[in-house]
């Protein structure tokens, strides 16, 4: 007879996390994925997109280098908030991520939750924000691309839309292309 339980094993929870860089980013995005390999499982790597960077303005920024933008689909059991201080806070400041007040400043590496399964939280405590599903998958194609690459079929849980559908909605969108020559898996 096991003395396993049965039924009982929690199953790890689909996780949708975005990645981007500025900052040597053909050397950043793969170190990242390297040292998310090692704390997690992941389980599907999106192509890699070059994006232009913007400002507060939404204008176009000249003075920064372009983006790289990718997604990753992990498996876990850890809940969001360690998730997100603990494990993807911890790889940006291993890689020398220095936060500042200017959410568009240049960036050696930037981790964010965009989707932890079907979700939704709202946490503002000053030192701790996480909005999921991350609001930026409606309104930023670097973010909701590479999530449709990932997971095309999976829904919005509260858009009532496919990832691939809202990708859609950024269809001819110049500021972004995929950059196939940049492997990540």
């Amino acid at each position: 007879m096991s003395s396993e339980p049965q039924g009982d094993t929690p199953r790890p929870t689909p996780v949708l996390i975005t990645l981007g860089s500025n900052l040597e980013p053909e050397a950043n995005l793969p170190r990242a994925l390297r040292l998310l390999a090692e704390r997690v499982r992941v389980a599907r790597v999106s192509k890699v997109y070059e994006t232009a960077p913007v400002n507060a303005a939404g204008e176009i920024d000249p003075e920064q280098p372009p983006f790289l933008n990718a997604a990753v689909q992990i498996e876990t059991e850890i809940e969001p908030v360690p998730l997100k201080y603990e494990v993807l806070r911890a790889i940006e400041a291993e890689m020398g991520r220095v936060r500042s007040e200017d959410k568009f400043a240049p960036r050696v590496i930037d981790l964010d939750i965009a989707l932890y399964g079907d979700l939704l939280l709202q946490l503002d405590t000053g030192d701790m924000r996480l909005v999921l599903p991350d609001p930026d998958i409606l309104e930023r194609p670097h973010v909701a691309l590479p999530l449709a690459d990932i997971a095309p079929d999976l829904m919005h849980p509260t858009a009532g839309q496919t990832l691939s559908a809202i990708a859609g909605t950024f269809a001819g969108y110049t500021t972004i292309r995929p950059r196939p020559d940049i492997q990540l898996a």
